[in-house]
C-alpha cells in the first residue's frame, strides 16, 4: 500500500486566499503523487492529520 507523505509548497504555489492572509507556505498530504488533503496552514497540522489517518489510506 502507498504511504501518505507531506508535501510543502511556497510562494506563488500557495493558494491565493492563503497568500492574501499573509501565508507564504502551506502543506498537503499526498498519496502516490495525488493530493488527498489541504491546503494546511502549518506543518504541525499536516503531521497531526497524517497521524490521524495513519501511514496508509485505504482506497474505496
Amino acid at each position: 500500500m502507498p504511504k501518505v507523505q507531506i508535501m510543502s509548497v511556497i510562494g506563488s504555489a500557495v493558494p491565493a486566499p492563503l497568500r492574501e492572509r499573509g501565508l507564504l507556505a502551506c502543506w498537503y498530504l499526498v498519496q502516490d503523487g495525488v493530493t488527498i488533503s489541504g491546503p494546511l496552514t502549518s506543518l504541525p497540522a499536516a503531521q497531526a492529520l497524517s497521524q490521524r489517518i495513519g501511514p496508509y489510506v485505504l482506497s474505496a
